[in-house]
Protein backbone atom coordinates (compact mmCIF):
# COMPACT_ATOMS: atom_id res chain seq x y z
CA UNK A 1 0.00 0.00 0.00
CA UNK A 2 2.71 2.48 0.93
CA UNK A 3 3.95 2.04 -2.90
CA UNK A 4 0.83 2.18 -4.21
CA UNK A 5 0.07 5.14 -2.40
CA UNK A 6 3.47 6.85 -3.72
CA UNK A 7 2.99 6.13 -7.11
CA UNK A 8 -0.31 7.80 -7.19
CA UNK A 9 0.64 10.43 -5.25
CA UNK A 10 4.46 11.38 -6.70
CA UNK A 11 3.27 13.65 -9.51
CA UNK A 12 1.20 16.12 -7.08
CA UNK A 13 3.97 16.08 -4.64
CA UNK A 14 6.57 16.64 -6.92
CA UNK A 15 4.76 19.68 -8.01
CA UNK A 16 5.22 20.95 -4.72
CA UNK A 17 8.08 20.09 -3.50
CA UNK A 18 9.61 21.26 -6.51
CA UNK A 19 8.00 24.76 -6.25
CA UNK A 20 9.35 24.82 -2.80
CA UNK A 21 12.73 23.92 -3.76
CA UNK A 22 12.65 26.70 -6.41
CA UNK A 23 11.14 28.73 -3.99
CA UNK A 24 14.39 27.56 -0.97
CA UNK A 25 17.29 28.63 -3.92
CA UNK A 26 15.75 31.84 -4.57
CA UNK A 27 15.37 32.68 -1.16
CA UNK A 28 18.64 31.60 -0.19
CA UNK A 29 20.18 33.77 -2.96
CA UNK A 30 18.39 37.11 -2.30
CA UNK A 31 18.23 36.69 1.78
CA UNK A 32 21.81 36.95 2.72
CA UNK A 33 21.85 40.31 0.79
CA UNK A 34 18.63 41.44 2.64
CA UNK A 35 19.84 40.82 6.11
CA UNK A 36 23.54 42.75 5.31
CA UNK A 37 21.20 46.11 3.62
CA UNK A 38 19.02 45.87 6.79
CA UNK A 39 22.28 45.66 9.36
CA UNK A 40 23.98 48.11 7.56
CA UNK A 41 21.34 50.33 7.55
CA UNK A 42 20.89 50.28 11.30
CA UNK A 43 24.31 50.84 11.81
CA UNK A 44 24.46 53.83 9.81
CA UNK A 45 21.44 55.68 11.42
CA UNK A 46 22.60 58.18 14.42
CA UNK A 47 19.18 58.73 16.15
CA UNK A 48 15.89 57.00 16.89
CA UNK A 49 13.99 59.40 14.79
CA UNK A 50 16.92 58.61 11.90
CA UNK A 51 16.60 54.64 12.42
CA UNK A 52 12.80 54.61 12.17
CA UNK A 53 12.74 56.28 8.70
CA UNK A 54 15.19 54.27 7.74
CA UNK A 55 12.95 51.08 9.15
CA UNK A 56 9.94 52.77 6.89
CA UNK A 57 11.43 53.07 3.72
CA UNK A 58 13.61 49.43 4.02
CA UNK A 59 9.97 47.83 4.30
CA UNK A 60 8.53 49.87 1.67
CA UNK A 61 11.12 49.17 -0.90
CA UNK A 62 10.77 45.49 0.04
CA UNK A 63 7.16 45.20 0.90
CA UNK A 64 5.84 43.63 -2.51
CA UNK A 65 8.51 41.04 -1.38
CA UNK A 66 6.92 40.55 2.18
CA UNK A 67 3.69 40.47 0.77
CA UNK A 68 4.53 37.23 -1.65
CA UNK A 69 5.99 35.68 1.09
CA UNK A 70 3.03 35.87 3.01
CA UNK A 71 0.64 34.91 0.63
CA UNK A 72 2.73 31.84 -0.65
CA UNK A 73 2.54 30.67 3.37
CA UNK A 74 -1.36 31.35 3.73
CA UNK A 75 -2.41 30.31 0.31
CA UNK A 76 -0.24 26.29 0.70
CA UNK A 77 -2.51 24.63 3.30
CA UNK A 78 -5.84 25.63 0.92
CA UNK A 79 -4.26 24.61 -2.17
CA UNK A 80 -2.75 21.61 -0.06
CA UNK A 81 -6.25 20.48 1.02
CA UNK A 82 -7.39 21.10 -2.69
CA UNK A 83 -5.27 19.25 -4.83
CA UNK A 84 -3.73 16.96 -2.34
CA UNK A 85 -6.60 16.00 0.14
CA UNK A 86 -9.55 16.33 -1.85
CA UNK A 87 -8.98 13.63 -4.65
CA UNK A 88 -7.34 11.29 -2.57
CA UNK A 89 -9.99 9.17 -1.86
CA UNK A 90 -12.51 11.12 -3.82
CA UNK A 91 -10.89 9.97 -7.04
CA UNK A 92 -10.48 6.15 -6.66
CA UNK A 93 -13.77 5.80 -5.37
CA UNK A 94 -15.16 7.64 -8.64
CA UNK A 95 -13.55 5.39 -10.61
CA UNK A 96 -13.86 2.43 -8.42
CA UNK A 97 -10.24 1.37 -8.40
CA UNK A 98 -11.17 1.10 -4.37
CA UNK A 99 -12.40 -1.91 -4.97
CA UNK A 100 -9.63 -3.53 -6.19
CA UNK A 101 -6.93 -2.89 -3.25
CA UNK A 102 -9.67 -4.18 -0.92
CA UNK A 103 -10.37 -7.56 -3.09
CA UNK A 104 -6.57 -7.36 -2.68
CA UNK A 105 -6.55 -8.62 1.22
CA UNK A 106 -6.00 -5.07 1.87
CA UNK A 107 -8.35 -3.66 4.44
CA UNK A 108 -10.36 -0.63 4.29
CA UNK A 109 -8.65 0.49 7.49
CA UNK A 110 -5.13 -0.04 6.56
CA UNK A 111 -5.73 1.52 3.17
CA UNK A 112 -7.23 4.38 4.13
CA UNK A 113 -4.78 4.91 7.05
CA UNK A 114 -1.53 4.32 4.64
CA UNK A 115 -3.02 7.36 2.33
CA UNK A 116 -3.69 9.57 5.36
CA UNK A 117 -0.73 8.63 6.85
CA UNK A 118 1.88 9.43 4.30
CA UNK A 119 0.17 12.32 2.11
CA UNK A 120 -0.95 14.15 5.70
CA UNK A 121 2.75 13.75 6.58
CA UNK A 122 4.01 14.77 3.49
CA UNK A 123 1.89 17.84 3.72
CA UNK A 124 2.96 19.24 7.31
CA UNK A 125 6.16 18.72 6.14
CA UNK A 126 5.72 21.05 3.15
CA UNK A 127 4.07 23.40 5.11
CA UNK A 128 6.81 23.88 7.97
CA UNK A 129 9.40 24.07 5.15
CA UNK A 130 7.36 26.93 3.64
CA UNK A 131 6.86 28.51 6.94
CA UNK A 132 10.78 28.48 7.93
CA UNK A 133 12.28 29.41 4.83
CA UNK A 134 9.65 32.16 4.21
CA UNK A 135 10.08 33.57 8.30
CA UNK A 136 14.23 32.89 7.62
CA UNK A 137 14.07 35.45 4.55
CA UNK A 138 12.03 37.77 5.87
CA UNK A 139 13.24 38.62 9.39
CA UNK A 140 15.06 41.45 8.57
CA UNK A 141 11.34 43.18 7.10
CA UNK A 142 9.54 41.43 10.39
CA UNK A 143 11.91 43.54 12.47
CA UNK A 144 11.63 46.69 10.33
CA UNK A 145 7.75 46.66 10.89
CA UNK A 146 7.54 45.07 13.83
CA UNK A 147 6.18 48.33 15.20
CA UNK A 148 3.67 48.94 12.52
CA UNK A 149 2.27 45.29 12.16
CA UNK A 150 3.42 43.04 14.66
CA UNK A 151 3.42 39.12 14.23
CA UNK A 152 0.59 39.01 16.93
CA UNK A 153 -2.02 40.59 14.34
CA UNK A 154 -3.61 38.24 12.25
CA UNK A 155 -2.22 38.94 8.80
CA UNK A 156 1.29 38.09 9.57
CA UNK A 157 0.42 35.80 12.67
CA UNK A 158 -1.50 32.97 9.95
CA UNK A 159 2.44 33.34 8.72
CA UNK A 160 4.55 32.40 11.56
CA UNK A 161 5.21 30.34 13.49
CA UNK A 162 3.38 26.63 13.95
CA UNK A 163 0.05 27.86 12.89
CA UNK A 164 0.39 27.17 9.10
CA UNK A 165 1.06 23.51 10.17
CA UNK A 166 -2.05 23.05 12.15
CA UNK A 167 -3.92 25.18 9.18
CA UNK A 168 -2.27 22.56 6.53
CA UNK A 169 -3.41 19.79 8.66
CA UNK A 170 -7.03 20.76 8.82
CA UNK A 171 -6.85 21.52 5.26
CA UNK A 172 -5.58 18.20 4.44
CA UNK A 173 -7.75 16.54 6.70
CA UNK A 174 -11.24 18.59 5.16
CA UNK A 175 -10.48 17.63 1.57
CA UNK A 176 -10.20 14.08 2.32
CA UNK A 177 -13.37 14.21 4.38
CA UNK A 178 -14.84 15.96 1.72
CA UNK A 179 -14.19 13.56 -1.03
CA UNK A 180 -15.20 10.61 0.79
CA UNK A 181 -18.63 12.04 1.99
CA UNK A 182 -19.18 13.20 -1.94
CA UNK A 183 -17.24 10.78 -3.45
CA UNK A 184 -16.94 13.01 -6.38
CA UNK A 185 -13.50 14.94 -6.85
CA UNK A 186 -14.55 18.04 -8.21
CA UNK A 187 -17.61 18.68 -5.81
CA UNK A 188 -14.97 17.70 -2.82
CA UNK A 189 -12.65 20.25 -4.02
CA UNK A 190 -15.35 23.24 -3.97
CA UNK A 191 -16.33 22.41 -0.52
CA UNK A 192 -12.45 22.14 0.65
CA UNK A 193 -12.31 25.55 -0.59
CA UNK A 194 -15.52 27.05 0.70
CA UNK A 195 -15.24 25.52 4.16
CA UNK A 196 -10.95 26.52 4.59
CA UNK A 197 -12.01 30.24 3.25
CA UNK A 198 -14.71 30.62 6.25
CA UNK A 199 -12.94 29.35 8.39
CA UNK A 200 -9.85 31.28 7.85
CA UNK A 201 -12.31 34.53 8.17
CA UNK A 202 -14.04 33.49 11.08
CA UNK A 203 -10.68 32.53 13.00
CA UNK A 204 -9.21 35.50 14.03
CA UNK A 205 -12.64 37.59 14.07
CA UNK A 206 -14.65 35.64 16.79
CA UNK A 207 -12.06 33.03 17.95
CA UNK A 208 -8.62 33.15 18.07
CA UNK A 209 -9.26 36.76 20.53
CA UNK A 210 -11.15 34.47 23.12
CA UNK A 211 -8.65 31.61 22.95
CA UNK A 212 -7.20 33.50 25.65
CA UNK A 213 -8.91 36.07 27.39
CA UNK A 214 -7.65 39.29 26.63
CA UNK A 215 -6.31 42.15 28.62
CA UNK A 216 -8.49 45.47 28.99
CA UNK A 217 -6.44 48.98 29.66
CA UNK A 218 -7.84 52.24 29.87
CA UNK A 219 -5.00 54.68 29.21
CA UNK A 220 -3.86 58.49 28.44
CA UNK A 221 -4.30 59.35 25.18
CA UNK A 222 0.03 60.36 24.20
CA UNK A 223 2.34 61.07 21.47
CA UNK A 224 3.81 57.73 22.39
CA UNK A 225 1.00 55.26 22.02
CA UNK A 226 -1.04 57.19 19.60
CA UNK A 227 -1.64 55.04 16.24
CA UNK A 228 -4.22 57.17 14.81
CA UNK A 229 -6.05 60.35 14.77
CA UNK A 230 -8.68 61.30 11.97
CA UNK A 231 -11.32 63.94 11.46
CA UNK A 232 -14.87 63.19 10.86
CA UNK A 233 -16.28 65.77 9.04
CA UNK A 234 -20.04 65.04 9.43
CA UNK A 235 -20.26 64.10 13.17
CA UNK A 236 -17.94 66.75 13.80
CA UNK A 237 -15.87 64.82 16.13
CA UNK A 238 -12.26 63.36 16.35
CA UNK A 239 -11.22 59.55 16.29
CA UNK A 240 -8.71 58.44 18.17
CA UNK A 241 -6.91 55.27 18.07
CA UNK A 242 -4.25 53.83 20.31
CA UNK A 243 -1.82 51.14 21.63
CA UNK A 244 -2.09 49.42 25.11
CA UNK A 245 1.06 47.73 24.97
CA UNK A 246 3.83 47.95 22.33
CA UNK A 247 3.73 45.65 19.69
CA UNK A 248 -0.15 44.22 20.60
CA UNK A 249 -2.84 43.18 18.84
CA UNK A 250 -5.68 45.44 19.38
CA UNK A 251 -9.36 44.11 19.31
CA UNK A 252 -11.18 47.21 20.37
CA UNK A 253 -10.14 50.60 21.10
CA UNK A 254 -12.39 53.72 21.87
CA UNK A 255 -12.32 56.76 23.83
CA UNK A 256 -14.23 57.30 27.10
CA UNK A 257 -15.07 60.47 28.83
CA UNK A 258 -13.93 61.07 32.58
CA UNK A 259 -17.02 58.83 33.32
CA UNK A 260 -15.66 56.33 31.82
CA UNK A 261 -18.68 56.28 29.04
CA UNK A 262 -17.88 56.04 25.85
CA UNK A 263 -17.02 59.44 24.12
CA UNK A 264 -15.52 60.95 20.81
CA UNK A 265 -13.29 64.12 21.14
CA UNK A 266 -14.65 67.62 20.12
CA UNK A 267 -13.96 68.42 16.75
CA UNK A 268 -13.03 71.79 17.80
CA UNK A 269 -9.90 70.80 18.96
CA UNK A 270 -8.53 70.78 15.36
CA UNK A 271 -8.66 74.25 15.23
CA UNK A 272 -7.34 74.55 18.78
CA UNK A 273 -4.87 72.51 20.23
CA UNK A 274 -4.57 69.93 17.97
CA UNK A 275 -3.92 71.83 15.10
CA UNK A 276 -0.42 71.60 13.38
CA UNK A 277 2.34 73.02 14.01
CA UNK A 278 3.86 75.45 10.97
CA UNK A 279 7.02 73.92 9.57
CA UNK A 280 9.96 76.11 11.13
CA UNK A 281 12.49 77.15 8.70
CA UNK A 282 14.80 74.58 7.47
CA UNK A 283 12.94 72.00 8.84
CA UNK A 284 10.59 69.67 8.21
CA UNK A 285 7.14 69.76 9.95
CA UNK A 286 6.73 67.54 12.86
CA UNK A 287 4.91 64.07 12.46
CA UNK A 288 1.62 64.42 14.43
CA UNK A 289 -0.07 66.76 16.69
CA UNK A 290 1.49 68.94 18.94
CA UNK A 291 2.31 68.26 22.89
CA UNK A 292 -0.29 70.51 23.47
CA UNK A 293 -2.83 68.44 21.99
CA UNK A 294 -2.38 65.79 24.40
CA UNK A 295 -2.06 68.06 27.25
CA UNK A 296 -5.89 69.26 26.33
CA UNK A 297 -6.83 66.16 26.14
CA UNK A 298 -5.99 65.01 29.22
CA UNK A 299 -7.47 68.16 30.66
CA UNK A 300 -10.60 67.46 29.07
CA UNK A 301 -10.82 63.73 31.16
CA UNK A 302 -10.66 61.92 27.66
CA UNK A 303 -8.49 58.93 27.64
CA UNK A 304 -8.40 55.18 25.25
CA UNK A 305 -9.79 51.94 26.59
CA UNK A 306 -8.22 49.03 24.84
CA UNK A 307 -9.19 45.51 24.28
CA UNK A 308 -5.89 43.75 23.63
CA UNK A 309 -3.47 40.43 23.35
CA UNK A 310 -0.56 41.46 24.22
CA UNK A 311 2.70 40.87 22.18
CA UNK A 312 4.01 38.39 24.43
CA UNK A 313 0.66 35.91 23.88
CA UNK A 314 2.15 34.81 20.48
CA UNK A 315 3.88 30.99 21.18
CA UNK A 316 0.43 30.88 23.39
CA UNK A 317 -2.30 31.65 21.04
CA UNK A 318 0.00 29.98 18.30
CA UNK A 319 0.31 26.46 20.12
CA UNK A 320 -3.21 27.10 21.15
CA UNK A 321 -4.54 27.39 17.85
CA UNK A 322 -2.59 24.61 16.51
CA UNK A 323 -3.52 22.20 19.06
CA UNK A 324 -7.27 23.22 18.16
CA UNK A 325 -6.76 22.71 14.37
CA UNK A 326 -5.02 19.73 14.91
CA UNK A 327 -8.25 18.47 17.48
CA UNK A 328 -10.42 19.12 14.23
CA UNK A 329 -8.08 17.41 12.04
CA UNK A 330 -7.96 14.07 13.72
CA UNK A 331 -12.04 14.25 14.42
CA UNK A 332 -12.06 14.56 10.66
CA UNK A 333 -10.03 11.72 10.16
CA UNK A 334 -12.10 9.51 12.83
CA UNK A 335 -15.12 10.79 10.50
CA UNK A 336 -13.24 9.21 7.45
CA UNK A 337 -12.28 5.77 9.02
CA UNK A 338 -15.78 5.53 9.88
CA UNK A 339 -17.55 6.45 7.03
CA UNK A 340 -15.53 4.41 4.85
CA UNK A 341 -15.73 0.93 6.81
CA UNK A 342 -19.61 1.56 7.57
CA UNK A 343 -21.05 3.62 4.67
CA UNK A 344 -18.66 2.98 1.66
CA UNK A 345 -19.14 0.33 -0.48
Amino acid sequence: MIWLTYRQFRAQGAAVFGALAVLGVVLAITGPGLADDYGSGLASCTTESSCSRFARTFFNDHQVYYGAMIAIVMVLPALIGIFWGAPLIARELESGTHRLAWNQSVTRTRWLAVKLGLVGLAAMVAAGLAVRAANWWSEPLDKAVADRFPRIEPLSFDAHGVVPIGHTAFAFALGVTAGVLTRRTLPAMAITLAVFTVVQVAMPLWIRPHVIPPETATVAITSENLSQMTLDHDAKVMLVETEAAPRSWTLTNHTVDASGTEARLPGSLVMGACAPAPPEAGREAPDGPPEKCFAEIARLGYKQKVVYQPADRFWPLQLAETGLFAVVSLGLSGLCFYWTRRRLS
